[in-house]
């Protein structure tokens, strides 16, 4: 029987105006999708005018300015919505998406959503949650220990996975995609039981663990930042608390 980790996958990636799930927008998108291992990889890649400025910081990472985007990038509105019937899609097709720290990309998405479509990321899944795997909690679970960063390119070092071109949505989409693999097959007495929906389930907790484990540590270095414990999407803050 085919493990998981060599069926198929789809991956989510998106470049934006910041890091703020709350405020920021999306400037760049990508969903790709893989059947098997080594077989060719779907993209579909969205532009987007996001409406507001695109900071240098921004640009100095994704590489996107405010003029290619205003001349290139579609409106927020139908894009946003054509990316959440496509994560639907991949609901439907019980294919597993990959989402690298995916409680900044699928928050962001849902912001986008009800600020730009009145609407959520819950409603387009309409009771057909996704089933996500993320690398970064994936790892830090798997190999607890190891020392140093876990952004994408340290994964991607990790685990030997080429990553051409970062912070380009669709390469970033497609080395997650890798490294989930990778990762399977080097913790497979571990994963090869478990399925996609239970690696799901079990993700949540091992993210909460991880978030009191990383704010136990600010607090010890003297920083009051707050770690948010929800995976994979975080709750909408309620307005007056915002």
């Amino acid at each position: 029987m085919t493990c998981w980790y060599e069926g198929p996958l789809a991956a989510f990636d998106t470049e934006t105006t910041g890091v703020d799930v709350e405020e920021d927008r999306i400037v760049s998108a990508a969903l790709v999708v893989q059947d098997a291992p080594g077989g060719r990889v779907r993209a579909t890649r969205w532009l987007v005018n996001p409406g507001v400025p695109v900071p240098p910081e921004a640009t100095e990472i994704h590489g996107l300015t405010d003029d290619h985007l205003q001349r290139n990038g579609r409106w927020p509105a139908p894009v946003v919505e054509e990316i959440a019937r496509g994560l639907a899609e991949q609901s439907i097709a019980r294919r597993p998406l990959v989402v690298m720290n995916a409680p900044f990309d699928l928050t962001l998405l849902d912001r986008e959503l009800r600020r730009h479509r009145a609407s959520s990321l819950a409603r387009y899944l309409d009771s057909r949650p996704l089933c996500v795997l993320d690398p970064r909690v994936l790892d830090k679970h798997l190999d607890r220990y190891r020392k140093g960063r876990r952004t994408l390119t340290d994964l991607c070092a990790q685990y030997e996975v080429e990553l051409d071109g970062a912070h380009d949505a669709v390469a970033d989409a497609t080395a997650s995609l890798e490294v989930v693999r990778a990762l399977g097959r080097r913790f497979a007495t571990r994963l090869e039981r478990l399925s996609p929906a239970e690696l799901h389930t079990l993700q949540a907790v091992w993210h909460a663990a991880q978030a009191r484990g990383l704010q136990a540590w600010f607090a010890r270095n003297g920083s009051e930042e707050a770690v948010n414990p929800a995976w994979p999407l975080r709750p909408e803050i309620p307005a007056a608390a915002a």
